[in-house]
């Protein structure tokens, strides 16, 4: 026979457990573990009264926050810091921040002034290996002593503490006059350079010299400009530079086979060369004409030979003149 199931008490099962939440699930918590102490009262020392209530005390409230003192603190606007950082990034890189845009710039902060320290390294005098925080080289083991070398030297003297005072002085001065160099991008005013002279004014100068290259229609006779609405397009008549537009000044030595960037023209039909062994035939050939190196006829799959500028070959009466005077200086053989 089964004994019949004992009743569980209410609040205990795992339902009621997930239904409470935040401050009743912790009073439940609290009045179980008073429960449990109570047990082991009574069965320890006797009958005790039983709980009948768990008394629990009501939260209290919460605490003012209190701001933490520090001697010799001053409260600044946060502004004030972003500030001067931006303005030490600014100085330094050459760049224009605004705080407002770099953090939050509400609220007061605190500062604390403090001394500048100076760190001090030493060196094993065994090893010559750098101590850590501890007095003991992490290499030899050797305890450090007044053998191991300081560095910065302790001053031992008044005279050389002075010493280090100017020395250290005369580089904040160097600092202050050799300091960034702060680009400057204003270009209202205009730069002159001149060189001083004995005598007279002093000389000015002006630049390299620049030639301007002028392109003239050859159907209308019109300037074509660098800016015009097409490029390289007349805005008189519309017509498309070509081979045939007059160059001011010329340099068709430099360009033999034609400007860049010009269409072929009907006077200068441009230089093309042979698909099968590349030789080049002579300006304004028709097609038919023969190579001399292959003797193929010009044909449509014969390329266009671009446009590009050709430094030009030497005068052989010059070079013939060279190789003689050459010549006339070689001293016979002793």
């Amino acid at each position: 026979m089964s004994s019949p199931a004992t009743a569980l008490p209410a609040g205990s099962g795992p339902e009621e457990d997930k239904k409470r939440k935040g401050v009743g699930k912790v009073f439940h918590q609290v009045r179980t573990v008073f429960k449990r102490s109570g047990r082991s009262k009574k069965g320890a020392a006797g009958p005790t009264a039983p709980a009948s209530a768990v008394v629990t005390s009501a939260p209290s409230a919460p605490t003012a926050t209190t701001e933490p003192q520090y001697e010799g603190a001053t409260r600044i606007p946060r502004i004030q810091i972003h500030e001067e950082r931006a303005k030490k990034l600014g100085a330094r890189f050459g760049l224009e921040i605004k705080p407002d845009e770099w953090h939050s710039t509400e609220g007061d902060v605190l500062r604390v002034e403090k001394s500048v320290r100076m760190r001090i390294h030493r060196e094993c005098h065994r090893c010559h290996s750098a101590f850590g925080a501890g007095n003991e080289c992490p290499s030899c083991h050797h305890k450090r002593c007044k053998k191991c070398t300081r560095h910065p030297p302790k001053p031992r003297t008044e005279e050389e503490r002075q010493a280090n005072r100017e020395k250290r002085e005369a580089l904040i001065r160097r600092n202050k006059q050799l300091g960034p160099i702060i680009p400057s991008y204003d270009y209202s005013e205009t730069i002159i350079l001149t060189r001083p002279r004995k005598a007279g004014q002093d000389l000015v100068y002006k630049g390299k010299p620049r030639m301007r290259v002028r392109r003239h229609c050859h159907v209308c006779n019109n300037l074509i400009a660098a800016n015009t609405k097409q490029p390289r397009v007349c805005d008189n008549c519309g017509h498309r530079r070509c081979g045939d537009c007059p160059r001011d000044p010329d340099a068709k030595k430099k360009y033999p086979y034609g400007y860049p960037n010009d269409e072929p023209g009907q006077v200068f039909k441009g230089v093309y060369a042979c698909h099968e062994c590349r030789k080049k035939f002579p300006p304004n050939a028709e097609d038919g004409t023969e190579c001399p190196k292959c003797s193929h006829r010009k044909c449509s799959d014969c390329p266009r030979v671009k446009p590009k500028k050709v430094d030009p070959e030497p005068d052989p009466e010059i070079m013939e003149s060279l190789r003689r005077r050459m010549e006339s200086l070689k001293t016979s053989e002793s």
